[in-house]
């Protein structure tokens, strides 16, 4: 709670669509494309959860995306369930050397952000409340595609590989799909799912591009 007695924005309730503990994110590619679109799905039955969709892009970004400053150019997805509701935004402006990113919930209510981190090995975010506060820091890898999310006390929280072992059979995902897990011990109301989906989104478009 707050000082106030009232929750924050971590403590109001989630959208239903976050509440599971795996996520398999799948990424619309083409050798034509702008625009960063995603489909989040159920990895068991593969059936879509939520819609990623980057649908206003401006001629200027549209034309930066092919070019070298690809990775400075702003961005603004919308996810939402496959009916259209609104589950989160996820905005960025123009960046010249590091990354912040802004989350808002389904209501247009801020919820948090990314900072990327200077000179890290293998890519981090500061995840931090919409207040700035850390929560946690998702940290990659530098000898692999993998990033797991960890709370200022070192425990991990989610994680982002290529790899899903689930319904008996491993499998690897291909260059432009990934797992996000969640640990159990983050309650499905727990508002911080917010910013660990859109910090997955957001990977490919600061780190690795």
């Amino acid at each position: 709670m707050s000082a106030a007695g009232a929750p924050s924005l971590l403590e109001l309730p989630l959208n239903p669509a976050l509440s599971r503990n795996a996520f398999f994110v799948k990424e619309h590619v083409g050798i034509f494309k702008a625009a960063n679109n995603f489909d989040i799905l159920d990895p068991e039955s593969a059936a879509i959860l939520m819609e990623c969709r980057e649908e206003n892009l401006g001629f200027f970004t549209k034309f930066l995306r092919f070019t070298d400053y690809k990775r400075m150019t702003p961005f603004d997805i919308q996810v939402r369930t496959p009916d259209g509701r609104p589950v989160l935004r996820i905005t960025r402006g123009v960046s010249i050397f590091l990354s912040r990113v802004t989350v808002t919930d389904e209501q247009g209510r801020m919820v948090g952000g990314f900072k990327q981190k200077f000179f890290s090995i293998g890519g981090a975010f500061e995840v931090l409340d919409a207040m700035g506060q850390i929560i946690c820091r998702l940290q990659g890898k530098w000898t692999g595609w993998e990033f797991k999310f960890l709370r200022p006390g070192g425990q991990e929280v989610a994680c982002v590989t290529k790899k899903w072992a689930g319904m008996a059979k491993e499998f690897f995902t291909s260059a432009d799909n990934y797992m996000l897990t969640i640990a159990p011990e983050v309650a499905p109301e727990d508002g911080t799912r917010n910013l660990i989906l859109a910090a997955v989104l957001c990977i490919d478009m600061v780190l690795k591009e």
